[in-house]
């Protein structure tokens, strides 16, 4: 994979650092993604191979700087082989009718416009690079299937991922560009945290939820990504064994 390059949105802590942490420890050179640059520094540091890491601290809910940061990783290493769009948030957990426009707005910036400009960006390169093509994975979730209480701009914004890759994936293929959808359930991360000390559940209950270890998503996002272009992943499900997702509600 030495001459392979990735691009990791959100990469500084959770899921899209294990990601980053495991294309890094592959080979990969890989583009580290995220707002805060200390972060994207120390996953840089941690991977032991800050060689082949870039820092590209911004904005990517501004179309100038998604611009700006993909044609740095051309620039730099002349190609894109591997994007995960990996950035996202949730808002608030409250009723649906007290989430305010902009906390709505927040969410669809980052979790589904800002995917769709970094994919735009993504295929045009890959398309006109030789050899030709590459592939785009999408972090979509658990609630890309099924809600959870009050998370209305989340789970929206998941659903609307899943349309995102397929069409995506139609598209691409006349210029060999795959995509295949991530769908993650409590991964140990600071984002479920809260998990720990117990969530709603649709039947109005509270409960402690189960947790995996993330490097198990560092390592399905780089299978996903090592597979020939003849070949993908559609949709990968990647849970904790015991969290309630089949039979929810």
């Amino acid at each position: 994979m030495a001459n392979k390059v990735a691009v990791v949105t959100g990469a500084g802590t959770g899921i899209g650092k294990a990601a980053a942490l495991a294309l890094l420890k592959d080979g990969y050179r890989v583009g580290l993604v995220g707002r805060r640059r200390e972060l994207l520094e120390k996953s840089a540091a941690d991977s032991g191979a800050k060689d082949r890491a870039l820092v590209l601290a911004t904005d990517i809910t501004k179309q100038d700087n998604v611009k700006s940061l993909f044609a740095k990783v051309k620039d730099t290493w002349g190609r894109l082989d591997v994007l995960f769009n990996n950035a996202g948030m949730g808002a608030p957990a409250i009723p649906m009718e007290d989430l305010t426009l902009e906390q709505w707005q927040n969410v669809v910036n980052i979790n589904l416009t800002a995917m769709f400009m970094c994919s735009q960006e993504a295929i045009r390169i890959m398309k006109a690079q030789e050899p030709r093509g590459g592939r785009i994975i999408n972090n979509g979730s658990i609630s890309a299937h099924a809600p959870r209480p009050y998370s209305v701009a989340y789970t929206a914004t998941k659903h609307a991922v899943t349309g995102l890759t397929k069409c995506i994936s139609l598209d691409g293929r006349k210029s060999d560009i795959a995509c295949g959808q991530i769908d993650i359930g409590n991964a140990a991360t600071e984002m479920t945290e809260r998990m720990t000390k117990g969530v709603p559940q649709a039947n109005g209950s509270t409960m402690v939820e189960p947790r995996m270890d993330v490097t198990h998503v560092g390592s399905a996002v780089l299978y996903m990504a090592n597979l020939p272009l003849e070949s993908n992943v559609q949709f990968m499900t990647i849970m904790a064994t015991k969290m309630p997702f089949v039979g929810r509600g």
